[in-house]
């Protein structure tokens, strides 16, 4: 995890950055940023809030404008306004998307930061596309005067990232948020920054859980003859497993969950056919990222939908849910409990 010294200053340089799709301009500031001390902690607040999980990514090295910009920074932070200049107009080329929208692009430098117990400096990128209307009342000598002002909301950021002043070669260690959605949804980290997530605990521990519910979802069915029950309670089994292990061992995983020889060795094969398709290396051992575990288990539905009547959410202990086929060909679930809640 990482940490920047909230009592350290930061020098900053803001920007507008429109979409040139929808004829919109840029507007380059000339100088850094003043701001009065009094505003620090709510800077300091606005940038780094979203960033609390330790999903780190880095930059791809080659022919990449933002890498070296940044690398140009941090050799020497005097020359922080120039090349936030060139990151700004980066942007606006990169960003003219139908769906991409135009705002305040904010290129940060923090002196003071810990990354794995290292000291080091951080250069920050954030862009705020969000804009509020607050109602304005200030009294007079008789009563109020009321009106609105337009601003940017303080609550969260739109995009981000933190570059850590580490593994330079690499790709430096690069923090990213991003709160697009549908066609916008890749443009900030794909084709304005460059970046691929890091090979570590939370890339295993992610890349392993979504194996996982790939294989029970789409292959076992396919294999076997199982029902929704049976899926359900795999992925809950699966998803304990990950909650209660510290480290995973496939050969492990294997015995308390797969359990049946078939079931592992059918689990072995698709993984090498997984691993084929996307391209990646599924490690057998690595130590398990509870960030990563907690992410996920948004994704594990433990849902079972029956037409448009029903949901039934299963928690555990398949023992306590029958299903079956009545006289009339109707399909019923059978559930047993101890108590009413």
């Amino acid at each position: 995890m990482h940490f920047i010294n909230p009592e350290e200053t930061f020098d900053v340089a803001i920007h507008r950055v429109g979409n040139r799709a929808l004829d919109e301009d840029i507007h380059l500031s000339k100088t850094l940023t003043f701001y009065p001390a009094e505003l620090t902690d709510t800077l300091y607040n606005f940038f780094l809030k979203p960033f609390k999980t330790d999903e780190y990514f880095q930059f791809k090295t080659d022919e990449n404008p933002v890498f070296e910009f940044v690398k140009n920074i941090f050799e020497d932070p005097k020359q922080l306004f120039q090349n936030s200049l060139r990151i700004a107009e980066h942007l606006f080329k990169v960003g003219a998307h139908p769906k991409a929208r135009g705002g305040e692009l904010f290129v940060v430098f923090f002196p003071d930061a810990l990354m794995e117990g290292e000291n080091m400096s951080v250069v920050g990128i954030f862009k705020s596309e969000s804009k509020d209307r607050v109602l304005k009342t200030v009294p007079n000598e008789n009563s109020y005067e009321v009106w609105t002002e337009e601003g940017i909301n303080l609550s969260k950021i739109d995009k981000g990232c933190l570059i850590f002043n580490t593994e330079k070669e690499e790709g430096f260690i690069v923090a990213s948020v991003d709160n697009s959605k549908g066609e916008e949804y890749g443009i900030w980290a794909d084709e304005f920054l460059g970046i691929m997530q890091r090979q570590n605990e939370f890339f295993d521990t992610e890349n392993t859980l979504n194996l996982c519910k790939s294989y029970v979802m789409d292959k076992l069915p396919e294999e076997f003859e199982v029902s929704k029950v049976d899926q359900v309670d795999l992925l809950n089994n699966t998803m304990k497993f990950f909650k209660e292990a510290d480290v995973f061992e496939l050969n492990d995983f294997a015995d308390k969950v797969l359990t049946q020889d078939e079931l592992k060795q059918s689990f072995e094969d698709y993984k090498k056919k997984y691993e084929e398709v996307y391209e990646v290396d599924v490690n057998d051992h690595f130590e398990i990222s509870k960030n990563a575990v907690k992410k996920q288990a948004r994704f594990f539905k433990s849902i079972i939908k029956l037409d448009k009547n029903f949901h039934i959410y299963v928690h555990g202990n398949r023992k306590m849910i029958e299903q079956g086929v009545d006289d009339e060909g109707k399909k019923y679930y059978k559930l047993y409990y101890d108590a009413e809640n």
